[in-house]
């Protein structure tokens, strides 16, 4: 057996085609998962309130949230922020575009 002694920083021969392959072998095998059904949530505020203030709301209350009109939405995937985004009409419906991925260190 032989080894290489590397400077830091520097990778081994051969890393580059083991990582472009990684890759491509990673991609392929998510379509295994391509049809797991995921909960997706566009929160547009929150807002606190006492259960009695609660019972005594009605249709056409308005509910002050802690957002601005304007400030991004927080996009949640079974109960994990992934992103946010600004809310959109398409046709007569509401949507979300990602307006940025939020990355987290695992």
């Amino acid at each position: 057996m032989q080894f290489e002694e590397l400077e830091p920083g520097q990778q081994r021969r051969g890393d580059d085609d083991d990582d472009a392959n990684h890759h491509a072998r990673s991609a392929a095998d998510l379509e295994a998962v391509f049809d797991v059904p995921v909960r997706v949530a566009a929160v547009l505020g929150h807002s606190r309130m006492q259960v009695s203030d609660l019972l005594s709301l009605s249709s056409g209350t308005v509910l002050e949230l802690d957002r601005k009109v304007g400030e991004a939405i927080d996009i949640y995937v079974n109960d994990r922020l992934v992103a946010r985004g600004e809310v959109v009409l398409v046709e007569d419906k509401l949507g979300v575009t990602m307006t940025e991925i939020i990355k987290t260190d695992r």
